[in-house]
């Protein structure tokens, strides 16, 4: 059984394609929390990549933005080719059955206007002094401390 369930943030807005036979597409990565924290102290994140087919990448693209909190149920693909340079390269995605939007755009952006507005508030002792971080309320956002923005070479999803 190739089975995979997700919940993460989208490390980008996605962006729509076509097929030469004009079936619609979309690839994006997910970044998702690991459920430990490393010797640190300090919680990890995985970057995922996935693909998603139809009239459910062309919603993904019209109503998810980068920072979206979403539930992604697909598949394990594997696949491989012969890059530019004469080496092979492998890759990995989740190949996307269904993805849910587990916030709204008011939602999401509440949650951005709190962290904004805290972090008007601090003062250049605070980013010295870890202990004087300040938190994020978010009430049922299990991902809230999710951490720095993300860039990705568009490259990569490619």
């Amino acid at each position: 059984m190739n089975r995979v369930v997700l919940i993460g943030r989208l490390t980008a807005k996605p962006e729509l394609r076509y097929t030469g036979s004009n079936v619609p597409f979309a690839r994006f990565s997910l970044a998702v929390n690991r459920t430990f924290t490393s010797a640190s102290g300090e919680r990890e994140t995985d970057f995922i990549n996935i693909v998603i087919w139809r009239k459910q990448a062309e919603n993904v693209c019209n109503y998810l933005d980068k920072g979206s909190l979403v539930s992604v149920e697909g598949r394990i693909q594997t696949g491989s080719y012969d890059a530019q340079d004469g080496t092979k390269r492998y890759t990995t995605d989740v190949v996307a059955d269904s993805v849910e939007f587990l916030e709204s755009k008011a939602q999401r952006q509440n949650n951005m206007n709190n962290a904004n507005n805290q972090m008007d508030n601090v003062t250049p002792y605070d980013y010295q002094n870890e202990a004087s971080t300040p938190s994020v309320n978010v009430e049922n956002d299990p991902f809230a401390d999710f951490g720095d923005s993300v860039s990705i070479d568009d490259n990569f999803l490619d």
